[in-house]
């Protein structure tokens, strides 16, 4: 008996030697590429990533972090950059030899399996529009070095095309002959028979040939498509029924169902070109409010106070003190670049107007960009008198922003300036929507990466901001959500940066 009790407990301690060993065979197999068994206790076991925060970076330098070309093999470094993309040889700036930018050295891309989803993505990155054709073969010329991807396979729905699937950069089985290319359209849209620039019937050129759009389910979001593109304010309203008389030619466009968020009308859902049910006595229109800069404070001591003035229909007219409060005044601020809100003014403080009083029970929640966008019972609808006038009075100075050390005037270090001071910001919760406001403010073109680590080096004084929670739609970084100038919990080599695509303007 006691023998038998001896060799079940040989068999139980083989088994359970057995199931040790073979964990990593028996979870792994379950693992994503780049994974690995990894465990807290040594005893329950799961895929997952190394800690190579913890392996490496014992070792890393400041601004270093933990890098890897294969995401097995690590070492310290700096944080990789998103590759800049760039159409050689074409007809257009939205066609050409693709050309991506990798270790400061340009290089192309080869046409195996480069397909229209490959040049999708392309044509988003490049803000072209939707893509026409994926060409292959150096259709737009050879080019010369690298051969920096092969064998993409973008799923189309990608932002950026370095983050679609490649065998990694520089490693291809391909010559110059095979160089791929991107043919993108931006149709254009333009407006007809409207009282203004910014309104009309909505016509877009496509083949070459300019033609309508279908009011069927044409609402405000189509419309408020239309005035971004046209870089017309914003959208007071989707007119249908051939409002500003019928058009001629091709409906282009039927059943238009633009979410509001899109960059060009050629972008939201529809059936296709040309696919439609109608006549010309449903042509679609839009009427969008002045651009952006028709606002002026007037009467004050400084450029940053006074009565607020608004141009409309081409005349300037005042705003009436009915319900004008602090959140109304931060807008007109903000719109006239102002800096912070100091106060709100009324009973025609800097004195009476003449003329239109356009504006009146203005009510903005103080996050709009513009006066316009406020709610309002609409331009001339008004019980005032010129005694009544609102007016604001602005700092006059809004915090500062500079970028230090970057390749670039676009690129480097964050830096803000308060109380008379440079100093940083550190990455916590640092993100590209952060980025993205700081591009805007400096005015750098579209922003590309959102740096963290000091990877432009670290900074020197205060750490005037962390924390940093913007949208991505303020116009300031000072805008944007964070615990106050001064609080933080960082060092300089938390110091945040940005990379932006570069067109001042």
């Amino acid at each position: 008996m006691f023998q038998r009790i001896i060799g079940l407990l040989l068999l139980l301690m083989a088994a359970c030697s057995a199931q040790s060993t073979d964990v990593n065979t028996m979870v792994c197999n379950t693992c994503a590429e780049g994974e690995t068994c990894v465990s807290d206790d040594k005893i329950n076991w799961r895929c997952g990533q190394p800690d190579v925060n913890t392996m490496v970076c014992n070792t890393c330098a400041e601004g270093e972090t933990s890098v890897s070309d294969d995401k097995i093999n690590w070492r310290s470094g700096q944080p990789a950059l998103k590759p800049q993309l760039r159409l050689v040889n074409g007809s257009t700036p939205c066609s050409g030899r693709v050309e991506i930018l990798h270790n400061n050295q340009w290089g192309t891309v080869c046409d195996d399996a480069w397909d229209i989803n490959d040049a999708k993505v392309v044509c988003r990155q490049m803000r072209c529009g939707p893509v026409q054709s994926a060409t292959i073969s150096a259709s737009f010329g050879q080019g010369t070095g690298p051969i920096w991807m092969d064998d993409v396979a973008c799923t189309g729905s990608e932002s950026l095309l370095s983050e679609c699937r490649h065998p990694g950069f520089g490693t291809h089985n391909c010559h110059h002959g095979e160089d791929a290319g991107v043919i993108c359209s931006a149709p254009t849209v333009r407006l007809v028979n409207g009282n203004t620039p910014c309104s009309g019937r909505v016509e877009i050129l496509h083949n070459n040939q300019w033609g309508t759009v279908c009011d069927d389910g044409w609402d405000i979001n189509d419309a408020r498509v239309v005035c971004q593109q046209l870089r017309c304010g914003p959208v007071q309203s989707a007119t249908s029924s051939a409002n500003f008389g019928q058009g001629t030619g091709p409906i282009w466009m039927d059943d238009v169902a633009c979410t509001g968020s899109e960059s060009l009308l050629s972008e939201c859902r529809h059936p296709g070109f040309g696919t439609h049910n109608c006549g010309h006595g449903e042509d679609a229109g839009v009427i969008c409010s002045a651009p952006k800069s028709q606002l002026r404070l007037v009467n004050g001591n400084t450029p940053c106070s006074g009565r607020v003035e608004i141009l409309h229909n081409n005349q300037w007219g005042t705003v009436c003190d009915d319900s004008w409060d602090i959140n109304d005044a931060k807008v007109v601020c903000r719109q006239m670049r102002c800096g912070p809100v100091q106060s709100a003014t009324s009973s025609a403080s800097f004195g009476p107007g003449t003329g239109q009083i356009w504006m009146d029970d203005v009510a903005c929640t103080g996050s709009e960009s513009l006066l316009s966008e406020c709610r309002h019972p609409g331009f001339g609808t008004h019980n005032c008198g010129h005694g009544e006038d609102a007016g604001v009075i602005c700092s006059g100075v809004a915090p500062a922003v500079r970028l230090v050390n970057g390749n670039t005037p676009c690129s480097g270090r964050v830096e803000i300036l308060h109380n008379n001071q440079w100093g940083t910001v550190c990455d916590d919760d640092w993100d590209i929507d952060d980025a993205r406001v700081v591009c805007r403010q400096l005015r750098c073109g579209p922003v590309q990466y959102a740096t963290s680590s000091a990877s432009f080096g670290q900074g020197t004084g205060p750490i005037w901001m962390d924390d940093v929670a913007c949208t991505g739609s303020e116009s300031l970084l000072s805008e944007c959500r964070h615990p106050g100038f001064g609080t933080h919990n960082c060092g300089h080599g938390e110091d945040a940066g940005v990379i932006c695509s570069g067109g001042r303007g």
